[in-house]
């Protein structure tokens, strides 16, 4: 019994292994002018201010997932939209999917904004 308990428990912590993301310096993110149809591609670094249009971006962080697992990439995103003559308001702050856009997406009425991956300068 006790060995049968201890291949259970083996089994369990080998199916209930994830590979962690690895975190990486730089997002590529798409934008889109809906009004334009223009699509944007852009290679932004952590901490670094991005513009597309009225929107400023910041990436605060960008994990992907080794290349032995199911490809995904995230980033943790800041977008403020600036207008002359207001302070910026902060539109969307959270994690985009490259994935699933959609899942956690910015609802904005002239741009979209997705992330497409993650990578390290060469």
């Amino acid at each position: 019994m006790r060995k049968l308990f201890l291949i259970f428990i083996v089994v369990m912590n080998l199916l209930s292994f994830q590979a962690f993301a690895e975190p990486h310096d730089t997002a590529i993110l798409q934008g889109l002018n809906k009004v334009t149809a223009r699509v944007l591609t852009i290679e932004a670094r952590l901490g670094d201010t991005k513009k597309i249009g009225s929107l400023e971006i910041i990436v605060r962080a960008c994990d992907k997932r080794p290349p032995e697992e199911t490809p995904e990439s995230a980033a943790f995103i800041d977008v403020w939209e600036v207008r002359s003559g207001e302070p910026a308001s902060n539109i969307f702050r959270g994690w985009m999917f490259a994935s699933s856009p959609a899942l956690s997406a910015l609802e904005h009425p002239v741009y979209d904004v997705w992330v497409l991956n993650c990578k390290n300068p060469q």
